[in-house]
């Protein structure tokens, strides 16, 4: 339909010009109107060819023209994946039936005998001509001398030849076959053994067994089509309304690496996240796994474009994909680390640089697989130093221990002491990168203030090659009496401000929900990757806030999927399986970085022997920012002496054995070195006059610091 505009803003004003000079308001509005109603509409819709000119037919060919190059074709790592898997189905079907030859074989001499008969019996009806005998009967029932005569002698002239020419076949096979026995004993019987196999085709019994046995692959799922997706969709309640337009195919379904591709524009106003999160009923309708079913949308186009792509084998019962690293080769943790396979098989990589990444998942699920598949590729960069507090105590990790500069196996109180020394060890290393790079010139930082991989090498003396933090079972220190405050003031800290200067800090746990992870935490980390869990909360504790309402649901993966969860960076996200890597894999990787790093000259720490020092620069007004109640303006020393105490029981532990007096003076000689002091404060809500201090007395935190 054209939609037309009148052009008020130019009629009108020219017939204004064109009035009297006396003419009234009244009788300019009028004018005004009637120019209005008798105006002739303006088309507003760009001007097309005409139907049927060649132009036409070009614009309605191209707005629907199937792309050049099919998708299969367009990488060269769905091209080998769809090579190769041509190759080995139709290699896995000729083994399949040359083991079964023999049975074969037998099946046919078996059915010889039989089929000799009858090929002797139609032989023998076509010499003596049986089918012309009820002709013949019935030109002599009838009396009818003359066309029994002529059919006669046709017969004879028919049968003459045949029993000549069978008569020497039969003698001249009988003498061949005679000598031939005598002479080539091995070739005789082998042409009777074919001869028998032959004969065995015609010795078949109606209804009896195929003498093939059937090629049935019972991992491969059946062809995609169009009505499969416009039924599913319908089931689920994707179709278009009464008089509106429907599900549309943007482009044919296709094979698309070890499945097909699909392209649906979804009825006007159905946004392709309606379908994700209608992942699980989806595949139900399709009848097919789930983990075989995979719907995404397709940004790029329009929020309604919906790519739906069907796995012709199940990925969760394929055989697994080699990591790229397994054999040869070392990573640069500046770059993506390789890290798994999508349900397509595509390489999917993580990025830990400038980032930090969260993973969390039920017990089961595949931490262990995600985590060695990550600290491994760590383990192949020679300039990262490797800090792994594994607070399980089961070893899961050891293989890199050799490697490590700092390695704590345990779930005692003495390691979980330690990982809270290394993240305070970690913002010491940060803020002391940090001031080293406020020092340089612009010029020399050209990326921003933030280590890169060329200051690093500039500056080797530095030693500004990427930390990397790996806290496994980190809901230990979240959860923990004692420790939980500090453990996450210094996670924040570390992962909003130590990511820049090469700080990467990993954190694991098995049990993501809200006292298991801080908001503070799980909201400000980067990368995230969220294994099977149970429920919507768990899920977004992970992913992010939405992420279960955008579809990205990790619900949907069963705990049997191990190391298969869902990788986001920011609100888009991907499923992903880590590479599975045994753990005498995981050793022999680990000795092959352990030579990487030996030639480099960089093991350092526990991995030559050597005490680590886990440096810890916070000061007293760090730990006053992180126990200071939100909202409030001023605290008495007392109540603030108690959180110190229980944030950091080591360092101010002692000050409640004193009195309330002794405690306050001890906090005001603490602040004196920062020209911070404490002051007689009045404050109802606690318990009246009292030393104390006020939040605005504390010095600025400036960055870095």
């Amino acid at each position: 339909m054209t939609n037309n505009v009148v052009p008020l803003h130019k009629a009108p004003r020219q017939d204004a010009q064109d009035a009297p000079e006396d003419a009234t308001d009244a009788d300019l509005t009028q004018t005004i109107i009637d120019v209005v109603q008798n105006a002739e509409p303006r088309p507003v819709d760009p001007p097309t060819a005409e139907p049927g000119t060649w132009i036409a037919d070009a614009q309605a060919y191209l707005a629907d023209a199937p792309p050049v190059v099919p998708p299969a074709l367009r990488r060269w790592d769905a091209f080998k994946d769809a090579t190769r898997w041509t190759l080995s189905y139709y290699g896995h079907l000729s083994a399949f039936h040359t083991v079964r030859t023999p049975v074969y074989l037998g099946r046919l001499l078996a059915r010889s005998p039989r089929g000799a008969a009858r090929m002797l019996i139609r032989w023998g009806k076509w010499v003596a001509d049986t089918e012309a005998r009820p002709v013949e009967a019935k030109a002599a029932a009838t009396a009818d001398i003359e066309a029994w005569l002529t059919l006669s002698r046709e017969h004879s002239r028919r049968v003459r030849p045949r029993r000549i020419a069978s008569l020497a076949v039969a003698t001249t096979t009988g003498i061949t076959t005679t000598i031939s026995a005598f002479l080539v004993p091995g070739w005789t019987l082998t042409a009777a053994i074919t001869a028998a196999t032959l004969t065995g085709l015609a010795g078949k019994k109606r209804d009896a067994k195929p003498l093939v046995t059937r090629y049935v692959a019972t991992n491969v799922l059946r062809r995609l089509d169009s009505t499969e997706v416009f039924d599913a969709l319908a089931a689920i309640g994707i179709e278009g309304k009464k008089g509106r337009r429907g599900v549309e195919f943007a482009a044919e379904i296709m094979r698309d690496g070890p499945g097909w591709r699909a392209e649906v524009d979804l009825p006007p106003g159905v946004e392709a996240t309606s379908v994700l999160e209608k992942r699980a009923a989806l595949a139900a309708a399709m009848r097919r796994p789930i983990s075989t079913v995979w719907p995404e949308g397709d940004r790029t186009a329009h929020p309604g474009r919906l790519v739906l792509w069907v796995a012709q084998r199940d990925p969760a019962k394929a055989g697994r994909k080699l990591w790229p690293l397994m054999r040869e080769g070392q990573a640069d943790v500046y770059q993506p680390l390789p890290f798994g396979f999508d349900p397509r098989g595509n390489l999917v990589e993580i990025t830990l640089m400038y980032s930090n990444l969260l993973v969390g998942g039920i017990p089961g699920s595949g931490k262990t697989s995600c985590a060695l598949a990550i600290v491994l590729g760590v383990a192949l960069d020679p300039t990262a130093e490797l800090w792994i507090y594994e607070l399980k105590g089961s070893g899961d990790l050891d293989s890199v221990k050799p490697v490590c500069h700092r390695y704590v196996s345990g779930d005692e109180d003495e390691d979980l002491e330690a990982a809270l020394a290394g993240m305070r060890s970690g913002i010491a290393e940060y803020q002391r990168r940090a001031a080293f790079v406020r020092s340089l010139p612009a010029s020399e930082v050209p990326e921003g203030r933030k280590v890169t991989r060329a200051l690093a090498e500039k500056y080797p003396e530095q030693d500004l090659g990427p930390r990397v933090i790996v806290i496994d079972e980190v809901q230990e220190l979240f959860t923990h009496d004692d420790y939980k405050d500090e453990a996450t003031s210094l996670a924040t800290r570390l992962i909003k401000k130590a990511r820049a200067y090469g700080i990467i800090l990993i954190l694991l746990t098995q049990n993501p929900d809200a006292p298991s992870l801080p908001t503070s935490v799980s909201s400000s980390v980067g990368t995230r990757l969220c294994l099977a869990v149970m429920d919507w909360r768990a899920n977004n504790n992970v992913l992010g806030t939405g992420a279960y309402d955008r579809g990205l649901r990790a619900t949907d993966i069963s705990i049997d999927e191990q190391g298969t969860g869902i990788l986001a960076r920011g609100r888009e996200g991907t499923t992903v399986r880590a590479a599975f890597i045994k753990q005498t894999e995981a050793e022999d990787i680990a000795a092959r970085a352990l030579a990487l790093r030996t030639a480099a000259g960089t093991l350092s720490g526990q991995s030559i022997g050597a005490q680590v020092e886990e440096h810890d620069v916070e000061t007293v007004v760090d730990h006053l920012r992180v126990i200071w109640p939100d909202g409030i303006e001023s605290v008495h020393s007392h109540r603030l002496v108690e959180a110190l105490a229980r944030l950091r029981p080591d360092l101010y532990g002692p000050w409640l054995e004193m009195d309330p007096a002794g405690a306050s003076t001890a906090l005001s000689a603490a602040l004196k070195p920062f020209k911070v002091s404490t002051r007689q404060l009045t404050i109802r809500e606690c318990c009246g006059g009292a030393k104390g201090l006020r939040w605005a007395d504390l010095p600025a935190e400036e960055d870095g610091q």
